[in-house]
């Protein structure tokens, strides 16, 4: 049996995969500094995607997306800033996106673009 940290690893994988199938050019997996950690770092064409990638197996205790709530959405933004500083990206426009995966029997990918700011 698949512990959370795995089917974790699992999901952001498979955003991944998603994501690099769909013509974005992945910078950064699992980014950390001080502040805290960005699953995915991509562009897509000319735009700096920060994306959170939230699995779950079912919906038993509400979406995917519910678990990224204000607290984590300011960490991320804080964390991409920094982010952005430390490689000199300041010339792109972002976005944060959000992408669910279910692993269900009919796997399921969710992306949602410009999920919050």
């Amino acid at each position: 049996m698949e512990n959370n940290i795995d089917k974790g690893r699992k999901g952001e994988l498979i955003a991944k995969e998603y994501l690099v199938s769909n013509g974005y050019n992945i910078l950064d997996i699992n980014y950390r500094n001080k502040i805290g950690e960005i699953d995915l770092i991509a562009l897509d064409k000319d735009i700096l995607v920060f994306i959170e990638v939230k699995t779950r197996t079912n919906t038993k205790f509400g979406y995917a997306y519910e678990a990224v709530n204000r607290k984590k959405q300011e960490k991320i933004i804080y964390c991409s800033q920094l982010y952005i500083k430390q490689n000199r990206l300041l010339d792109y426009q972002m976005r944060y996106d959000i992408i669910e995966v279910y692993l269900t029997p009919n796997l399921k990918i969710n992306h949602i673009q410009n999920s919050f700011c």
